[in-house]
């Protein structure tokens, strides 16, 4: 036991090797193990803009039953979205698997780019609040449930990548 330490009494699964390396060295990952938690974020993204676009949509239906607005900003939010996860997420999303893949030296923080890192940071905290604002707005409703869903069929199209490229099996990484 000299050689590891054991965490379990702090209610941790996980082993540390003791080393001279600092937590730097500790925190390798395969490239395949990056890629998944890539995908993971990706999918979970999509998931869950289709989700929070989906339920503004229905509050703007429930505002105005009548108006052919709901349904426009749902169809437009998704066409753009299928545009958007074809033309241009979809060689975002290659671009990201290509760079994981040429890494010499993987790091578990290294799934996605720190500048992707830091726009999510941005991102998120901003799509709360739109749709915060948005509450009882039939237009704001509409525009920001097209945003997200355009943004979330973006993300569900272009992850066809991940399946393209044979991420999912170990034998294709």
């Amino acid at each position: 036991m000299d050689k590891w330490v054991d965490f379990k009494r702090y209610e941790s699964q996980f082993y540390f090797k003791k080393t001279n390396k600092g937590v730097y060295e500790q925190m390798k990952a395969s490239r395949y193990i990056l890629i998944i938690i890539a995908a993971i974020v990706w999918y979970s993204g999509g998931i869950v803009l289709l989700l929070k676009g989906g339920a503004l949509i229905k509050s703007a239906y429930l505002i105005d039953a009548q108006s052919y607005g709901t349904f426009t900003a749902a169809l437009v939010g998704v066409a753009a979205g299928l545009l958007k996860g074809k033309f241009l997420f979809s060689k975002s999303c290659q671009k990201n698997i290509e760079r994981i893949r040429a890494l010499t030296r993987p790091r578990i923080w290294q799934f996605l780019r720190p500048g992707m890192l830091i726009f999510l940071a941005v991102m998120i905290p901003a799509g709360v609040w739109m749709s915060s604002s948005a509450a009882g707005n039939y237009t704001l409703l509409c525009l920001v449930g097209a945003l997200d869903l355009s943004i979330s069929f973006a993300l569900l199209t272009s992850s066809m990548i991940f399946w393209k490229f044979g991420v999912f099996s170990p034998a294709g990484n």
